[in-house]
């Protein structure tokens, strides 16, 4: 197996194209006594202009818990996209995702089920894709993990908000991703409310509208992206959202059907451009919706 596997890597060394270069082997032929068949054709390739995806740690045919899984299909799919597409290299892109999370008191808020997992895949693919990222997130248990990415994490809409602004007026795209609260508590109380046999009563007042304060801003030049997750009349609620706050595309979903929403690493989303151009993809990874996103994103910018 060595010898057609050094063969093959001197086969990929001839040739004179870019190449990409996917390795998936046992962790004992990663030891000192095979380094040279193993690690030789990579840093050759990688002078070369190609890349080189290494062998990823897990459960393994074996039986064995170690390195020689391949790279998971969705990365590898990105890292290409990446390699021969770098389509929003000199762009800065802002990116909002999760939750809010607004405090009635120290134990207590008003919030959502908002992951933020598409958000911050959004983020991870237009980095991947050449723009310089930044990613203005809600409380989450997910973080991005892309080291082009820079990640503000807030928690409160009002927050959100000053950070958006903050950045927005010197970004090329705007993706508004996040799920909003759109009020809050109109006092935060200091101490934990305790239960009696009275009816509690919340006042909330609305929390400033990120998205259409950005587009109130928007430049010519500048492109703004929504997101609408409705429970009826999905179209005709998000058309209005389109025009009300001057977007330039809306995407948007249910969380009606099973695998769609939500917490799911899946889902289901329709879009739609200013032109009125509406596009609708069927279930798939969140990571991979990420890709779609910013291949519609891309066509606005021509």
């Amino acid at each position: 197996n060595f010898q057609l596997d050094a063969s093959a890597d001197s086969l990929l060394l001839e040739n004179d194209p870019d190449l990409n270069y996917l390795r998936a082997v046992n962790e004992r032929y990663l030891s000192e006594e095979f380094f040279v068949i193993t690690y030789t054709p990579k840093k050759k390739l990688t002078k070369k202009g190609s890349f080189f995806l290494p062998p990823l740690k897990g459960e393994l045919a074996s039986g064995l818990n170690s390195f020689g899984r391949m790279t998971e299909p969705e990365e590898i799919f990105e890292k290409i996209q990446s390699f021969f597409n770098p389509v929003f290299e000199g762009r800065k892109i802002l990116i909002t995702a999760g939750p809010t999370h607004e405090a009635i008191d120290p134990v207590r808020f008003i919030g959502n089920r908002s992951s933020g997992k598409t958000g911050i895949y959004l983020a991870q693919a237009m980095a991947s894709l050449g723009a310089e990222v930044t990613l203005v997130l809600g409380p989450s248990e997910m973080q991005c993990q892309h080291p082009k990415v820079k990640t503000i994490n807030v928690t409160t809409a009002e927050e959100m908000f000053t950070v958006s602004q903050s950045f927005f007026p010197s970004y090329d795209i705007f993706i508004a991703s996040a799920a909003v609260a759109d009020y809050r508590p109109e006092f935060k109380v200091k101490e934990k409310i305790k239960k009696n046999d009275a009816a509690l009563v919340l006042e909330l007042v609305k929390n400033p509208d990120i998205l259409a304060e950005a587009g109130k801003q928007k430049r010519e030049n500048q492109i703004l992206v929504g997101f609408a997750l409705e429970t009826e009349n999905i179209i005709e609620n998000a058309t209005k959202k389109l025009s009300a706050k001057n977007l330039d595309m809306i995407v948007m979903n249910s969380p009606n059907q099973k695998g769609e929403g939500f917490a799911f690493d899946t889902n289901r989303v329709s879009i739609l451009d200013k032109h009125n151009k509406l596009v609708n993809f069927e279930l798939k990874h969140k990571r991979l919706l990420a890709f779609d996103i910013a291949v519609h994103i891309s066509k606005l910018m021509a």
